[in-house]
């Protein structure tokens, strides 16, 4: 007789037991005000609480005015330097600037060409997995889910390194760099393997090619043709560089200082970093943007039609359209108050593959979007600082528009920020920091231990 699986079975004595739970765990948000605890690690402003001490980039939402904190349009410094020069220096050149980019955060100083050729053609010599990873590990095992996937990966990459518990900075630096180096292929090569096995279609895996940009490789090793027009390498290069960074307080970042303040290995610190990053809250907010778009697109007749717009917005802030969360994601931001520089910049960019593409009609659907929602959420909601469209609420509309399939959203949301991720890191470990542990306060009632038969 065949066992019954019940592996995944929610079970009446399940349901009974998570009444427990709900009953004994703490439920009641008042309790924070009482208690003065900044939950999240935020204040009822948006302010983070400060753990700690970095070098490597800097988020601005507010300015100071007579010893008060005023609201500003967003602002990123990737090591003192504004993200909004770096873009405009690479556009003037014409040329791909993620790997210059990956130098200055890591390393803390733009490169010269010399130190940048250099700098490329490491990462090209470390573009090479073990022998058979690929086969035995990434097609063996295939998942529609890319991020466990590619967490899976990286964990199984520890047992190929002979050295993967040295936490000397030159060894963890040349960690960094072949995962750096290797996200890409991982994460496009996982998505093959997906399709393949679990979608039945044609198996196709190009290798990494000599000369090409990271942004270049992911669209040479996605399409089966692997063509590409300039701009659209381009612009994908562009949302890497923004992706790469962003403070050491971001949810996954901050995980990356936390798991390497215990002196864990570097597989397991990008693995616990990948698992922050898959959340929707997070990494992958911007699949939940294009989908809500797409039931918007179906439930809306006229697409600038400012009202039925409008309409859509205020059902989904009222819990009665998409997924009901009460959510319009990809607007609002737990820093920004008044705009999210990298969405600023984005924009722009949109515009011009929309007009590539000839989808300008949704482009301007996104662009009224952005400006009724701000609108929507101030009137129905109780907010505390300013809802602008964030960096997710266009790089799911870019990725749509380069024809990255769905599942690979957040996979190349980590391709660009293990950049961020190994530079912290580095920093944590150089700075020989105490082990992270924040405290939590206890609001329980004490009471006696009742033997057994009393209960």
């Amino acid at each position: 007789m065949k066992k019954e699986n019940t592996y995944s079975q929610i079970s009446p004595e399940l349901i009974e037991l998570t009444e427990l739970c709900n009953k004994n765990n703490i439920s009641d948000k008042e309790l924070y005000t009482k208690h003065n605890v900044k939950r999240g690690l935020r204040d009822i402003n948006g302010k983070g609480v400060s753990t700690g001490l970095t070098l490597i980039s800097e988020i601005q939402a507010f300015s100071q005015d007579n010893g008060a904190s005023v609201p500003s349009e967003g602002k990123l410094y990737y090591r003192g330097i504004d993200i909004e020069q770096i873009i405009n220096g690479i556009v003037q050149e014409k040329r791909f600037g993620f790997e210059e980019v990956m130098y200055l955060l890591l390393f803390g100083e733009l490169p010269s060409e010399k130190d940048l050729k250099g700098f490329s053609c490491m990462l090209e010599q470390y573009r090479t997995l073990p022998t058979n990873f690929v086969r035995d590990v990434v097609l063996k095992a295939p998942s529609e889910d890319l991020m466990n996937a590619l967490s899976r990966s990286i964990l199984t990459l520890y047992a190929y390194d002979e050295n993967a518990n040295d936490l000397s900075i030159p060894n963890v630096l040349r960690q960094s760099l072949q995962l750096i180096a290797n996200f890409p292929a991982l994460a496009v090569y996982g998505y093959q393997a997906y399709r393949h096995y679990i979608g039945g279609e044609s198996l196709v895996i190009h290798a990494p090619q000599s000369g090409l940009s990271t942004a270049e490789n992911i669209l040479h090793m996605l399409r089966v043709d692997s063509k590409y027009t300039a701009l659209e390498a381009r612009i994908l290069d562009i949302a890497l560089i923004l992706h790469a960074e962003h403070g050491g307080g971001n949810n996954s970042t901050f995980t990356t200082r936390v798991v390497t303040s215990s002196g864990t290995d570097t597989y397991s610190a990008v693995a616990a970093s990948l698992c922050s990053l898959k959340g929707p809250k997070h990494g992958g907010a911007n699949i939940k943007v294009v989908q809500m778009f797409e039931e918007m697109k179906n439930k809306i007749s006229d697409w600038s039609d400012e009202d039925e717009v409008r309409a859509y917005l205020i059902a989904l802030l009222h819990k009665e359209a998409f997924d009901r969360t009460g959510l319009i994601y990809g607007m609002g931001h737990a820093v920004y108050s008044l705009s999210d520089p990298r969405a600023t910049i984005l924009k722009s960019f949109v515009r011009k593959l929309s007009e590539e593409k000839g989808l300008e009609k949704e482009f301007l659907l996104y662009s009224l979007v952005e400006r009724l929602a701000s609108e929507v959420i101030a009137k129905e909601r109780k907010i505390y600082k300013g809802v602008s469209a964030n960096v997710d609420f266009y790089s799911g509309l870019i990725y749509h528009m380069l024809n990255i399939p769905l599942e690979l959203f957040t996979p190349i949301f980590a391709i660009a920020r293990i950049s961020g991720w190994s530079t912290h890191r580095i920093e944590e470990l150089v700075n020989e920091s105490k082990i992270i542990r924040p405290s939590y306060e206890s609001v329980s009632t004490r009471r006696d231990y009742v033997v057994i038969s009393k209960r």
